[in-house]
């Protein structure tokens, strides 16, 4: 048997994860009062009953009976029953939008603000106690899916997801950077005729900006860098790296160092995803 215990914010996308899960043949449950996690045991085990995965969606939904999944979860540890918390997590800006969009009340029946603030206080106990965390602040639902798969299809450790995006200095810095870096040192395209109307993707745009020597120590020094940090990052428990490159305009120095970056780090080992905010502006 394997239990997957999928909790965390509200607006986080925990039903999305157990759309996911129940595709990869997990047997689903949303909103299980705690207390009955042992029931639900009991039914998987009976002879017949053809289920060894199992996917829990436990959250604050269930009001004063959310405390009960301590309990649960020790009945699970008696039993021998194996069992990992996977807690999603999100931005307070992100879960007010997504509040906004799908105009739904917070299920605390609180202003969204103060259900958010109160909930995060709520969650804390069973947050130290996560075997995995996702800010799905910025994943899309396929690299949700992506995740999913590689940790419980492949057996492989949650490692530090890597998101790396070019910007346009003269559009504002990204709001959720970890670490940006100012690439407008490098030699500028926008200024060969040729260039102008291209961008970071195409190949002669980005040999043009990479072929001097000072761009290739500075990409080579960026990684050796970022090769160093990530696994630290990593021991203190991050989950997510945001890196953001800029130049002025978004659309050429930024869009290829980006590009090397995302494949540098990826020939590396790490898991990584790209975005370029404003190359279409």
């Amino acid at each position: 048997m394997q239990f997957v215990i999928v909790t965390g914010m509200s607006g986080a996308g925990k039903s999305t994860l157990l759309n996911i899960f129940e595709d990869l043949g997990y047997y689903c449950v949303d909103n299980l009062p705690p207390k009955l996690i042992n029931n639900l045991a009991d039914f998987c085990l009976e002879g017949g009953s053809g289920i060894d995965k199992v996917a829990l969606g436990i959250d604050i939904r269930g009001g004063k009976r959310f405390s009960d999944l301590f309990d649960g979860l020790d009945s699970l540890q008696a039993r021998r029953l194996p069992y990992t918390i996977l807690f999603l997590e999100s931005t307070d800006s992100k879960l007010m939008n997504r509040y906004k969009e799908t105009r739904r009340n917070h299920p605390l029946n609180a202003s969204i603000t103060e259900g958010i603030a109160e909930e995060r206080l709520l969650l804390e106990p069973i947050k130290q106690k996560a075997t995995y965390i996702i800010d799905t602040s910025l994943l899309l639902v396929r690299h949700l899916r992506e995740k999913i798969i590689e940790v419980y299809c492949n057996s492989k450790d949650f490692d530090l997801m890597v998101y790396i995006q070019s910007f346009g200095f003269k559009y504002g810095l990204p709001q959720l950077s970890d670490l940006v870096f100012d690439v407008r040192f490098l030699p500028n395209p926008f200024y060969i005729h040729e260039f102008k109307t291209k961008t970071g993707l195409d190949e002669p745009v980005r040999a043009f900006v990479m072929e001097g020597d000072v761009s290739k120590k500075f990409l080579q020094d960026l990684l050796d860098m970022l090769n160093f940090l990530i696994p630290q990052y990593t021991k203190e428990g991050k989950n997510q790296l945001v890196i953001s490159v800029g130049c002025t305009g978004g659309k050429h120095r930024s869009v290829t160092v980006a590009r090397e970056l995302h494949d540098g780090l990826a020939a590396a080992g790490h898991s990584v995803i790209i975005n370029h905010r404003d190359i279409t502006i």
